[in-house]
């Protein structure tokens, strides 16, 4: 079985932003044109609205990015 395309595992839900930073340095963006309104951040957030939709509980600041750092 050959690993999942960032398609396939668009839908998944982490447990807190610790793991889904493991596969998403950035965080993830509901879409490219997302502002981070928390500041200075080191990485570009991952854009997947699937993804980010899964997660949203996780965007405390409420800017369309979940777990951005």
């Amino acid at each position: 079985m050959s690993n999942p395309t960032p398609i396939e595992a668009a839908a998944k839900s982490y447990k807190n932003c610790a793991e889904l930073n493991k596969d998403y340095k950035g965080g993830v963006a509901k879409d490219a044109n997302v502002k981070n309104k928390g500041g200075k951040t080191k990485y570009k957030p991952f854009v997947s609205a699937e993804l980010y939709k899964a997660n949203i509980t996780k965007d405390r600041d409420k800017d369309g990015i979940a777990c951005e750092r």
